[in-house]
């Protein structure tokens, strides 16, 4: 698969050389299996300093990092704990600058919550979340009838959890709230 990926990419580097117009470097950036980790392939006209630069969505600079190299490389980059957001490899060398544009999403492997009230107690609530993967953080937050903040927690689940929440001292009826590591949050009022 690597190979495939390696030879697409090349491909591209080489399509861009023989239909660009202007000097200046050629840059492929390819995604990988992981969602947060991107391929950066650049190709110069000779051995020299390059700079890769990746800028957020504000342009501001979120890495900056100048390297020799022989006329090429092929870097790995890794957005694991940035922000979800469109973010700008740019690449510079001495003939000039080439930018490209990559989305980063954080994937989640939460698939359903469900809040179930238990029959046996009336004051008893089930948090249930379906979850394919392993190692996902989710938050909880409970809030009773007038929406006053009476529970918090954050939990590493890993696959399908459950937990019995006994809200008797809870006045009016409660809303849940829980959120996995994307930030999206899921509001159930039982």
């Amino acid at each position: 698969m690597n190979a495939k990926l390696f030879l697409a990419a090349m491909i591209v580097l080489v399509s861009t050389a023989a239909f660009s117009n202007g000097p200046g470097p050629r840059i492929a950036v390819v995604n990988q299996k992981n969602a947060s980790t991107f391929k950066v392939i650049y190709e110069g006209s000779e051995a020299g300093k390059v700079k890769m630069t990746i800028f957020d969505k504000n342009d501001n600079v979120v890495f900056a990092e100048t390297t020799k190299t022989a006329g090429g490389f092929i870097r790995n980059v890794n957005f694991e704990g940035m922000n979800p957001g469109e973010y700008t490899i740019e690449i510079a060398d001495k003939d000039g600058k080439q930018a490209q544009k990559v989305t980063y999403a954080k994937k989640t492997s939460v698939q359903n919550v469900q809040i179930s009230k238990l029959a046996s107690n009336e004051s008893k609530y089930l948090l249930s979340v379906a979850c394919t993967g392993t190692q996902e953080q989710i938050s909880v937050r409970i809030f009773d009838g007038a929406n006053n903040l009476v529970h918090t927690e954050s939990r590493t689940i890993n696959g399908n959890f459950g937990l019995v929440y006994n809200l008797a001292d809870v006045a009016g009826v409660p809303t849940f709230e829980v959120a996995d590591n994307t930030g999206a949050i899921r509001t159930i009022r039982y």
